[in-house]
């Protein structure tokens, strides 16, 4: 039974210490929260909450002096309703016995990712927890405004979090390589986040017939991570997708680790109509880490 979930991106190695959580008050923002609070209690972390909205583009006609005030009634508008929903995310720490957890808030207006990026530069943040709606299946997942921006534009873990999704724990954590030598260091990272969370480690290679990979080559990555708490699995089946699949289910996964690439890597390998058997699992967690 899936125990959470969750999209992990991960680059750095260090534990996070600054947690940036942007939320739009929804039931969707409202369930990542927990997420968020999770991770901050286990790595003695800080929240920022964060909050966007568009200012409107006003008539040239409109009265210059009338700028100011509705634009000061637009923000106080929406500083009232971030107090009020901020309140409510804070009954959620008490629930959740995480009133250590430091909350700081910053409200915004413009684009989310742009400041989504300043607030990680200001703040010097090292981790994003976000909600999403869920996907219709893994192209959309992968190649869904906002994850694809995150993956795109931001230079430290994100984890989206699906609606449907419920914290139990992180216990398991599955890794897809191509067993390129850059991808040890990925698995290194994998590995160092699941000692923070007392979590397993496994290493998948979905085998095709055109790899380029050896037994020399297995052999290789078994010996370099032979005292790391990491096992391998190498299943030959020209099917990744349905592979990955299955080897979540069938292994009990929490979150499925990944190397980030370009999008057009992610729209080649998901181009396909989806199958019934995708539709099934739109849930799935994912860890994304950066190249």
């Amino acid at each position: 039974m899936r125990k959470g979930n969750v999209t992990l991106l991960y680059k750095k190695t260090e534990i996070m210490k600054k947690i940036v959580f942007p939320t739009d008050f929804s039931e969707v923002a409202t369930n990542a929260f927990r997420y968020a609070l999770e991770l901050a209690k286990q790595y003695h972390a800080e929240i920022i909450l964060l909050h966007t909205y568009e200012l409107p583009i006003v008539d040239h006609q409109f009265a210059p002096q009338n700028y100011k005030t509705l634009f000061d009634s637009l923000e106080l508008i929406n500083f009232d309703r971030f107090k009020e929903e901020a309140a409510k995310l804070k009954e959620l720490v008490v629930k959740h016995n995480a009133e250590k957890v430091r909350l700081s808030h910053a409200l915004r207006d413009g684009d989310l990712i742009f400041n989504l990026k300043e607030l990680i530069r200001e703040e010097q943040a090292d981790f994003v927890v976000m909600g999403t709606a869920g996907a219709t299946g893994w192209s959309e997942y992968f190649l869904g405004t906002n994850t694809t921006e995150a993956i795109s534009n931001l230079n430290v873990p994100v984890l989206s979090v699906p609606k449907e999704a419920t914290f139990t724990g992180i216990e398991t954590i599955a890794f897809t390589t191509r067993f390129r030598e850059k991808d040890k260091k990925a698995l290194q990272e994998v590995i160092h986040l699941a000692k923070g969370l007392q979590a397993k480690v496994k290493c998948l290679y979905v085998e095709t017939q055109n790899t380029d990979n050896t037994p020399a080559t297995y052999d290789d990555w078994k010996s370099h991570f032979a005292l790391e708490p990491v096992q391998f699995h190498i299943i030959p089946n020209d099917d990744v997708e349905a592979t990955i699949t299955d080897f979540i289910s069938g292994n009990d996964v929490d979150v499925l680790a990944m190397m980030t690439y370009k999008k057009g890597f992610f729209a080649q390998l998901f181009a396909q109509s989806f199958t019934e058997k995708m539709a099934n699992h739109l849930s799935i967690p994912v860890l994304v880490l950066h190249e």
